[in-house]
């Protein structure tokens, strides 16, 4: 049976120790002058800001190659732990790219979770475990509620400095090798844990 293309970004599973993703995450913050959109899913690095009053860091959304902090998993606009939602649009589950106030972002930072993505491009190969790639950035069709950001399959290379780092198909029933594989991966280039090269 051929594999559903349905990205969704990067979506947290587990630790590398096996452990199951536990939800947590760190508070950051997203200026209302940013001008991209951001869904849960994506991948954001540190802005080299934050927010003046509370000293929350700020973050902006990743682009490939970038040295990444983690992934964007809720977004609303209450600075103080959460809930992370509009309460003004309580159907938003992004941050527009057209900002009217600054939001606050749910981020996965911790360097040792393991993502589920999809791959695009020519399928990867059980060979390729353990090389590195880069994303591809992209944004929802209309009415998208997620990411749909993908692996860019063709820049997988033995590269420390590409975004993710490849662990293996996503084990389950309805996936295998080929179009639109999902795989669990790790961010490579990390803010709190250097990137290491592909094997």
């Amino acid at each position: 049976m051929a594999n559903t293309s349905k990205p969704a970004g990067l979506t947290p599973v587990k630790y590398l120790n096996g452990a199951d993703w536990d939800g947590s995450g760190n508070i950051y913050y997203i200026d209302s002058a940013d001008g991209s959109a951001y869904y849960p899913g994506d991948l954001v690095k540190l802005s080299g800001s934050g927010d003046a009053t509370r000293g929350i860091p700020g973050i902006s959304k990743s682009a490939a190659g970038d040295v990444s902090v983690g992934v964007l998993i809720s977004v609303g606009v209450n600075p103080d732990g959460g809930p992370y939602i509009d309460p003004n649009n309580l159907t938003l589950t992004n941050a527009p790219a057209t900002k009217t106030q600054s939001y606050y972002a749910l981020v996965v930072d911790d360097p040792m979770v393991v993502f589920e993505m999809q791959e695009s491009g020519t399928a990867l190969a059980a060979a390729d475990i353990g090389l590195n790639a880069n994303i591809i950035v992209a944004t929802p069709g209309t009415g998208g509620r997620w990411s749909a950001s993908v692996i860019d399959n063709s820049t997988k290379a033995t590269t420390s400095t590409l975004n993710v780092k490849l662990l293996g198909l996503a084990r389950r029933s309805d996936n295998a090798f080929g179009t639109a594989a999902k795989w669990l991966v790790i961010i490579n280039s990390h803010s709190y844990r250097a990137g290491t090269t592909g094997s």
